[in-house]
C-alpha cells in the first residue's frame, strides 16, 4: 500500500484535509482529521522522505478543529509512527479492520 491509496482510503472515510501552518508538523506533511469525540481528532500525518514514507497515526485534543496545525494538541492519547514499508502492511490491515 502505497501513500496514494492510503490518502484516498481515509478521503472515503470523511477525513479532512487540513493545511498547517503552525510549527506542529514537518513542512511539506500531508495531514488529515476527523473528529470522533468533541475536540478529540484522529489524525494521519504523511510525511515525505527521500527513501521512504513515514505515517504517523494519532488521536488527540484540540480546542476546536481550526487549531490543528496551528497550535500542538492539548493532549496526544495514542501515537502511532510507521517508518518502514514493510509495516505498511499492518497499517492496511488496521484501515480494513477500522472500516468495519
Amino acid at each position: 500500500m502505497d501513500g496514494h491509496k492510503i490518502i484516498k482510503t481515509l478521503r472515503h472515510k470523511d477525513f479532512i484535509k487540513v493545511t498547517h501552518t503552525g510549527k506542529c508538523f514537518e513542512d511539506g506533511a500531508a495531514i488529515y482529521a476527523k473528529e470522533i469525540r468533541e475536540n478529540i481528532f484522529l489524525l494521519f500525518i504523511i510525511l515525505k522522505d527521500i527513501d521512504i514514507e513515514n505515517i504517523q497515526a494519532l488521536i488527540a485534543h484540540f480546542d476546536c478543529f481550526s487549531s490543528i496545525g496551528l497550535k500542538e494538541p492539548e493532549q496526544i492519547m495514542f501515537y502511532l509512527s510507521i517508518k518502514d514499508k514493510n509495516d505498511l502492511h499492518y497499517f492496511e490491515q488496521y484501515l480494513k479492520a477500522s472500516h468495519n
